[in-house]
């Protein structure tokens, strides 16, 4: 996808849980959940640890909620997303 539409994307997509705006998640915070995910530390917001170590994502207005993306595909699923609060992270 290119950078043009990306930004379009962003300007349109929504948190399924919140219906805030969605942007991307800062690099820095990605790796450090790769590191909990590795760990078997990290789950989605209905318990389940996850597993596959996430290629980006999107998080929403408040910053406490993080959409990932898996296969170059933004996971809109309510309960796969992860809950930041529980991870004690933010996105800066």
């Amino acid at each position: 996808m290119s950078s043009h539409a990306d930004f379009e994307f962003s300007k349109i997509i929504r948190c399924p849980v919140t219906k805030s705006p969605l942007k991307a998640a800062d690099p820095s915070l990605i790796t450090s959940l790769n590191e909990q995910i590795l760990e078997k530390k990290l789950v989605n917001r209905i318990g389940q640890t996850i597993a596959t170590p996430l290629e980006d994502g999107y998080i929403n207005e408040s910053q406490t909620l993080l959409l990932p993306i898996r296969g170059g595909i933004v996971i809109l699923i309510e309960d796969q997303a992860i809950d930041l609060a529980d991870t004690n992270q933010k996105s800066v």
